[in-house]
């Protein structure tokens, strides 16, 4: 299965972006990051959606390390 189709757990989510799995769940809950639910009410995310998170948090650290260098 591909990145774009596989859907992550909030533990997997949260190893990959190094946060507690209760995190995931509340940016799931703003909409920092999109979640789907299953029949049974859990939560799951895109790979392809948490990927792209991982590029734009990168892409905010470079920029935020531009600034400091100045």
């Amino acid at each position: 299965m591909d990145a774009e189709h596989r859907l992550l757990k909030p533990f997997e989510v949260a190893a990959l972006l190094r946060v507690d799995p209760k995190t995931v769940t509340r940016w799931a809950v703003v909409g920092r990051i999109e979640s789907i639910r299953t029949p049974g009410g859990h939560r799951r995310f895109r790979e392809s959606d948490v990927r792209k998170l991982l590029e734009v948090d990168r892409v905010r650290d470079l920029r935020e390390a531009d600034r400091s260098d100045d």
